[in-house]
């Protein structure tokens, strides 16, 4: 177990969810609500809220940054002690995707997977980050992918999914690196939630051995006690549900 595992976990006053209709997002939302969160912000396409009164909902388009600044300045007068993008695609919608060989790449396609699991996520870091206030601890945090490591690469494949969450870890360090020097009690990191019961991994799971499909709400619970234990000195890195670092 890496040191994120090492100290008591702890739970956020508030916390903003991008992409709280997916099943991974309404499950942290779900489990933010049920451990204390007093003020939870849970964005989506469609905006609608989850049951509760601790909830405010809004909409917002991976692709559309007037969206994600609007959003962002709807929470600038209490900006959230967390912010977890909980977005991503594998398989595009019309069911393009992943590609097995270097043969099916199409560059339509590779720009979509990038826009979605790399530039979206960027834009709402350019916007949330900004309105951290100096002096004050918060936590940033991006779903990720272990395929997205560079140094755990053995398969191949996959291309435009990896190299989009290769990008994307390296945007997140990127991050990490240029709000220490302001931020010093800031914490930015990715997140690798396991195989996650979802539409993402749905077409995938055929050669899963016994026990290795997560829940949805097992999932949230993993990532809110990794999120609750890490510290600045791990910012800029990614970890998996355990609480481990994923090699770069």
């Amino acid at each position: 177990m890496d040191d994120a595992g090492q100290t008591l976990s702890r739970i956020p006053r508030s916390a903003c969810v991008f992409g709280a209709s997916g099943r991974i997002g309404r499950a942290l939302c779900a489990a933010l609500a049920a451990a204390g969160c007093g003020k939870i912000y849970a964005g989506s396409r469609s905006g609608s809220t989850p049951q509760g009164s601790q909830f405010t909902g809004f909409s917002f388009d991976l692709e559309d940054e007037a969206s994600i600044a609007a959003a962002a300045a709807m929470m600038a007068p209490e900006p959230p002690e967390w912010v977890i993008v909980a977005t991503g695609v594998l398989s595009l919608p019309d069911g393009t995707g992943p590609e097995r060989t270097y043969r099916r790449l199409e560059p339509e396609v590779m720009a979509r997977v990038f826009a979605l699991n790399t530039i979206g996520p960027a834009t709402i870091a350019k916007h949330m980050l900004a309105l951290m206030p100096r002096g004050q601890g918060f936590t940033f945090a991006a779903l990720s992918a272990r395929v997205g490591s560079i140094g755990d690469n053995r398969l191949g494949g996959w291309h435009s999914y990896r190299a989009s969450k290769a990008a994307l870890n390296m945007l997140l360090r990127n991050f990490a690196l240029e709000m220490a020097r302001t931020h010093p009690d800031s914490v930015i990191v990715g997140l690798h939630p396991g195989t996650v019961d979802s539409a993402l991994s749905a077409p995938f799971r055929s050669g899963l051995a016994e026990g290795q499909l997560t829940a949805p709400d097992a999932a949230a619970a993993n990532l809110i006690g990794v999120l609750g234990r890490l510290t600045p000195v791990q910012s800029g890195r990614v970890f998996d549900f355990r609480g481990d670092e994923v090699p770069d």
